[in-house]
């Protein structure tokens, strides 16, 4: 967006397009409240210019020219700098029907407005410095959040709180900065022993809070991002009742049929916080027909791309070498063994598994037993002993973990050159180097290019 766009007056749909209780019509820009009262007529008399703040006004959206009346709709108005854009802003809650919220948008367009670019609103929320860049991205994470935890990792980073750890860490290294400039300006003020001290002290507590973040980071990717999870075994072990148990829905086709799958079956599932892309698999391994040969493939290709892989083994049969070529084939990927059926006469040997798999977790999916066992040994796979608890920050953007990783490898590189008595000159830069990257996800510094990547990624009313 160049500068001059930023003086236009936006327009765009907010909500999600389809047949709802009401649509919303954000405009925002230096005439907004101009354009709206061209185009709405409150059922009171008043002008929109005179509305106050927070205040919704019930009227109509009337056609200028023809005088036809739009939409019955409720009207909000919030003034500058107190919006989401620090501009004035207008909201038109409309009746929720593609048609009629088209309809209001166009009439928008028409007088005066300007097609909003994707993400062009949270854009101007951080151009206008009512958010930083990290605040803004986290806008498009609560958006996109699969389960609660998720959300409230967004929310939290909404609220500023990876921002003010940033700003933490930031000080705390460019106050020591400071004190090393202007040694290397006035060389004649020599720094005594005790101010390297104090400043290696310092420099040592930013590399302990950089380092608290990166330790956070792969908790904090997988509740953004969440995990790939496939589950396989022989026909009619149990796979799709155990997908169904999982979904607390009968989302899969079980009969005592084996091989009832052909195809592989995903669905997306909250299992401790954790956004689980879930896989059934067909359990056919000698294929029948080509229908069953390109199935086979399919449930291969998942496996080797799945980050967890559970192996399901039917408990009131013994082991087959379909069993053991299952066991052979997840032999170097992160696996969970369940036996299920337990609620039948056992026939497995139990230990035979055990003995190829971290952990063995035993089922019946049929009656819902060890279910939540199974969900916690899932999640802790994925967590790996890494502190699960929330109330820490935790950093689960990629763009921010990079600069994290850059930021901390230069003040680690600093605390070495002092204790190697290598010039405070190289020190310094390092100390600048590290700052860069910290304003880099703060938004301090950046380029066009950088926020054209990042707002793309936006729907077009956010």
């Amino acid at each position: 967006m160049t500068k001059d766009g930023l003086l236009d007056t936006i327009a765009a749909v907010a909500t999600s397009v389809g047949v709802a209780g009401i649509g919303i019509v954000r405009i925002s820009g230096k005439d907004a409240l101009v354009i709206a009262d061209k185009i709405f007529v409150p059922r009171d008399k008043t002008r929109v210019f005179d509305f106050k703040a927070y205040t919704l006004h019930y009227g109509w959206i009337v056609h200028p020219s023809e005088k036809t009346i739009v939409d019955e709709v409720l009207l909000g108005v919030m003034r500058a700098p107190r919006s989401y854009t620090r501009e004035d802003v207008v909201e038109i809650n409309c009746h929720g029907g593609i048609v009629a919220v088209r309809a209001v948008l166009e009439l928008a367009l028409e007088n005066g407005c300007r097609l909003a670019n994707p993400g062009e609103f949270t854009k101007r929320a951080f151009l206008n410095g009512r958010i930083d860049l990290s605040q803004a991205e986290a806008v498009l994470d609560i958006i996109q959040a699969k389960t609660d935890a998720a959300l409230k990792l967004g929310s939290e980073q909404l609220r500023g709180t990876l921002s003010a750890g940033l700003k933490k860490i930031r000080k705390i290294i460019l106050d020591q900065l400071v004190v090393l400039e202007a040694n290397i300006d006035f060389p004649e003020e020599e720094i005594g022993s005790a101010d390297l001290r104090i400043i290696r002290k310092r420099l040592g507590e930013a590399n302990s809070l950089l380092k608290d973040l990166l330790y956070s980071s792969g908790q904090g990717r997988i509740m953004r991002e969440g995990i790939s999870v496939v589950i396989c075994g022989k026909p009619n072990a149990g796979k799709s009742s155990l997908l169904n148990a999982l979904l607390k829905q009968e989302r899969s086709i079980v009969t005592a049929v084996a091989g009832t799958t052909r195809d592989t079956i995903e669905e997306i599932i909250d299992i401790q916080g954790i956004p689980v892309r879930i896989v059934d698999t067909a359990g056919i391994l000698e294929p029948r027909d080509l229908v069953e040969k390109k199935a086979i493939q399919r449930t291969k290709r998942y496996i080797d791309l799945a980050d967890l892989v559970i192996v399901i083994f039917d408990g009131s049969r013994s082991l087959s070498a379909d069993d053991r070529l299952l066991i052979k084939r997840v032999k170097n990927k992160l696996a969970l063994a369940v036996i299920n059926k337990i609620d039948l006469l056992p026939k497995i040997n139990e230990k035979a598994v055990q003995v190829n798999f971290k952990q063995t977790i035993r089922i019946s999916a049929k009656k819902m037993r060890n279910i939540g066992l199974l969900e916690e040994a899932i999640a802790e796979l994925v967590y790996k002993g890494r502190l699960r608890s929330t109330e820490s920050i935790l950093v689960s953007n990629i763009r921010h973990i990079e600069k994290i990783k850059k930021a901390q490898k230069l003040i680690a590189e600093s605390l070495s050159s002092l204790d190697n008595k290598i010039s405070i000159e190289f020190v310094s830069q390092n100390i600048k180097d590290a700052i860069g990257y910290l304003d880099d996800i703060l938004g301090k510094k950046f380029s066009e290019d950088l926020l054209d990547r990042i707002f793309s990624r936006f729907c077009i009313g956010k």
